[in-house]
This record gives structure tokens, C-alpha cells and sequence, in this order.
């Protein structure tokens, strides 16, 4: 069959890296450190995806933003030590190594920030895996299309011929905005009922269901 894609768009935490309880953790920590109202795990994580200070914005809304330099300092502190710990899913190298064999388009959408991804993707051995990439420090944060319409643009890629793929609604969102097809990943940060508001056309529970979607469906 036909493909039914030509590129595949990725969100990198909850998604492809297992990452979404170090984060959580990390947020949280920081906040203690900072003597600032530790928000719930739930909240935290439901701020996964986006930028740094969008999260900060939705967590802490009484936080000026003169004091965010010390507590992104402080997150950055508590998760680059969980970092060297934290791990691709299991399967996620080779599925992404066999789609670009395929000759599929692969990039990735993401709330981290352009220095945390790079150090990613040479941690994972990743970077000539990817055509292109685009991180929120770099223009508008998720939910808003930007990151997903600068990445079509650069590939020259039709809306349609796109599909993101991520752990949140923000992804969900993001990619509803822009008018591309969605396949959300219940194993991340947000749960399945949260990404099928947003009417994605698969929803899949585990990478290796997702690898097989991509093989089957892509």
C-alpha cells in the first residue's frame, strides 16, 4: 500500500524519551527549593510539552517572571541528575531507524529548549535520525501550530501528508491548529482521556503498539 504519510513528527518527553516523572519530579523539587507552593503531581505533569516559562506561568501564576532564572536553575539542577538515568522507550531506536530507511520524513516537535534537545539526541545517538527539528525556545510554544507549521514549511511538506505524534494535549492541540492529522500515546504524561478530546486517529497504550501502528498505517 501507498504511504499515507511522508512525515512523521514526533514530541520528544512522554513520547519518545521516558522522561515525563523526572520532569514531574524535577518541577516539584524546585519549587521546595524555592520555598514556592509545590504544585501536585498532576498538575506537573500536566505542564509537560510545553515551554519552560508557559509551564512556570500555569503553575505558579503569583510568581513574577523575575524569578524565573533561579527556579529554571533549580529544575535544571534536580533533572540533569536524573538525566543520565533516563531512557529512550523500549523499541524507540530501532523503530525510528527502520523509518527512515523506509524514506520517511522524521522530525520532532517539542517544549524542551534547543540546548536540552540537542544534548538528547547526542546522548541517544539520535541526531542524523531526525531531518529536522524545532524546540519551543525557538518561536511559539505548544499548543499554538507554530512548531509544526515552521517544520512543514522547511521540508516542504503538505498539512496533510503530515501526522504528529505526542503524549499530551498540547500535541493534540497543536496539531489540530495546524490542521494536521494526530496520534496520541497514552503511556506519557497525559492520560487517554485527555488526548481523545482532541479527536486523534489512533490512541495507542505502549511504544510497541505504536511501532506496529507506524508499520501498519503509516
Amino acid at each position: 500500500m501507498p504511504k499515507q504519510f511522508d512525515l512523521l513528527v514526533f514530541d520528544w518527553d512522554g513520547t519518545l524519551m521516558d522522561s515525563a516523572a523526572a520532569i514531574t519530579a524535577s518541577l516539584r523539587d524546585a519549587c521546595a527549593d524555592m520555598e514556592l507552593p509545590v504544585p501536585s503531581e498532576q498538575r506537573a505533569r500536566y505542564v509537560i510539552g510545553l515551554g519552560l516559562n508557559d509551564a512556570l506561568k500555569y503553575l505558579l501564576p503569583d510568581l513574577p517572571p523575575v524569578g524565573y532564572p533561579a527556579l529554571l536553575e533549580r529544575y535544571r539542577h534536580h533533572f540533569q541528575r536524573q538525566d543520565r538515568d533516563t531512557t529512550l522507550f523500549a523499541g524507540a531506536p530501532e523503530t525510528l531507524r527502520r523509518l527512515h530507511k523506509a524514506g520517511f520524513l522524521l522530525a520532532v516537535a517539542t517544549g524542551k529548549s534547543r540546548r536540552g534537545l540537542d544534548r538528547a539526541l547526542e546522548a541517544t545517538g539520535l541526531s542524523q535520525i531526525f531531518h529536522a527539528t524545532r524546540c519551543a525556545d525557538e518561536g511559539f510554544s505548544k499548543p499554538h501550530p507554530g512548531m509544526l507549521l515552521w517544520l512543514l514549511d522547511e521540508l516542504n511538506i503538505a498539512r496533510e501528508r503530515a501526522v504528529m505524534i505526542g503524549d499530551t494535549s498540547h500535541d493534540m492541540e497543536m496539531a489540530m491548529a495546524a490542521e494536521v492529522a494526530r496520534v496520541g500515546v497514552a503511556y506519557g504524561a497525559h492520560p487517554r482521556e485527555n488526548l481523545l478530546k482532541h479527536e486523534p486517529v489512533a490512541c495507542l497504550d505502549t511504544f510497541t503498539e505504536l511501532s506496529l501502528w507506524l508499520t501498519n498505517h503509516a
